[in-house]
Parts: C-alpha cells; structure tokens; sequence
C-alpha cells in the first residue's frame, strides 16, 4: 500500500523534473499505483513516443525502456530498477537471421518481438507485440516470416496465419514457459466453470486448454466484459492488480496455477525504486550505437504505422 506522503512527494518530484511514470500491468502492485500510465507492452511503446515531457520513467525491464528511449530520443528515460532484464529479449542469434535471409531472399520478412534488444530490432524488418503480431504478420507481403526471438508466440501467430510460411526461433519467457498444463487443468477442476486465459508466451500444452487467448491487456478487456466470474489466469501474477481493479464490486474471481507465475525481473520493480529514480535521477538508459539506432527506430516505427 502506497502512503499519502510517497504520492505527495512522488507527485513533487514528477513536476520538478517534468516526468511521467509509466508502468507495465506485470510490475509489482504499489508500483502501479504510482504510474500516470499502466498497460501492456503496445500501449506503453504507443504511449511513450506521444507524452510531452522531458523525463519517462520506466517500471518495467530492460527493453521496453530501451523501445521508450528509441521512440523519444530527445527524453530523459529512468529505470527504477536497472538491472531488471527479459531473458528471451537475448534469446536469438544474429547467424539464425542472417541464415533465413540468405534463404529466402527478398521473400522473407523478420518480425522481432518488442521483448528484445535493441540490436535485435536493428536485425528486423518490423516489431510486434502480443496483441498485434498476427495483423501484422498477415499484413507483410512476404511470405516467409522469421518470428524472433519467441518461438511460443510465434508458433500462436503460426496458427492464425497458416498462409504464411512462419520460421520459429527457439526463445521463450522462462515464466511463462514453465505455466505446466496440468496445474491448468487442476485449477480448471477445482473451479468448473472458470474460463482460462493464457498469454501466448505460454507454451502450446496451455493455449491448448484456454478459452480465450491474448496480450495482457486483451485478457484484462476479456475478463471485465465476460459474464463468467471466475477465471484462471495463464500470465504473470503481476496482472491481478490490474483485474481486481476493473472488476471491483462484480464479484468476479481470479486464480492462477498452483505453481504461480512470478517474473522475478519485474517483481524487483518496485514503489521505493520508483522514489528514488525520480529522486536520484538514477538508471538513465542511453541510446545505442549510431549504427543501430536508425535500423532499430525503423522497426518500431513500422510497428507502429501498422497497427493504426
């Protein structure tokens, strides 16, 4: 629980420095409750190239500060906690690109998760996240896509656009990944009647068994709309916070599996470190090399552009 003076002095410090604090739904809860903008990865890359500030702080890992950063370079971008990082964001190899390229030619496309690193980005043709990688994909007029570097995500997109020829990377969310189908079904048996939403970061053995499946924000909207009122939840535990809050006074219920989900990068985010960024002016995240900005803004930029 956030106290009234850490908002107060929260509040002092945004308008000192011209900030605005933005916060992914899987972050810890106080730090949430601090954040002028709370989303999924999509909304706050969207979000992030339109404020008109001088400072962005972050409460997320590694790359979706480094995405804030690309999309706004003249912005100073915070990370209350530095050393917060995404596994998969380094799980491909540039031989792997380069490979499918010498392929496939100009027939093929490279579409890089948004959950990557800035390098990574520069190696593609255009970004996605969760809840727009399958318009996007459909939408490239190759017809060979490279899907980097999640290869549970990609294999969803596979799935939904079998007109295209998807080449999967082997890269995967360790938390997400470990979510096992058992536990799923146990929870299902113990709650009949719950409606299972999976992120599809999950592997296939859990999309396999869910009744509805999208990014963390599509869950949260599919949730609140739904008439069920119980739900077992297939993501980050972080994103409860979010659910319980749209679903206040409806009764409605969340569970997760037995084994729950926690990322522990995100999980190290939290209310003090957001104070002390904001105090401290610490965790500045920097642009990359000039040789990668321009290819990497590019792929973020055409992400954006299609998913008008």
């Amino acid at each position: 629980m956030v106290s009234g003076e850490m908002l107060r002095e929260i509040r002092r410090l945004k308008e000192e420095r011209d900030a605005v604090v933005l916060a992914h739904y899987y972050v810890t809860p106080d730090a949430q409750d601090l954040a002028d903008y709370v989303g999924d990865s999509f909304f706050l890359s969207r979000k992030a190239a339109t404020l008109d500030c001088t400072t962005l702080v972050f409460a997320g890992v590694r790359f979706m500060a480094e995405s804030a950063k690309l999309l706004s370079p003249g912005k100073t971008v915070l990370m209350p906690e530095p050393l917060a990082d995404c596994p998969m964001a380094h799980m491909v190899c540039k031989e792997t690109v380069d490979g499918a390229r010498a392929i496939y030619g100009d027939n093929l496309a490279v579409a890089c998760y948004v959950n990557s690193t800035t390098e990574m980005k520069a190696w593609s043709d255009v970004c996605v996240t969760s809840s727009n990688a399958v318009d996007i994909v459909r939408s490239l007029p190759q017809d060979n896509i490279l899907f980097i570097p999640d290869m549970n995500l990609g294999h969803y997109v596979a799935t939904k656009v079998p007109e295209k020829n998807v080449i999967l990377n082997d890269g995967f969310c360790p938390t997400h990944e470990s979510i096992d189908a058992a536990e799923v079904e146990r929870a299902r048996t113990e709650h009949p009647g719950a409606l299972v939403l999976a992120h599809p970061e999950c592997g296939s053995w859990v999309l396999e068994k869910a009744d509805v499946v999208g990014s963390t924000s599509q869950l949260i909207d599919a949730a609140v709309r739904s008439d069920a009122h119980e739900f077992v939840i297939c993501t980050v535990q972080g994103v409860i916070h979010e659910l319980e809050r749209q679903t206040a006074g409806t009764g409605k219920r969340f569970y997760f599996p037995h084994t729950v989900p926690v990322c522990p990068n995100m999980a190290c985010v939290t209310a003090e470190k957001v104070l002390a960024c904001l105090r401290d002016g610490t965790g500045e995240v920097g642009l990359p090399d000039e040789s990668i900005i321009a290819r990497s803004t590019a792929a973020l930029d055409r992400m954006l552009e299609m998913a008008r």
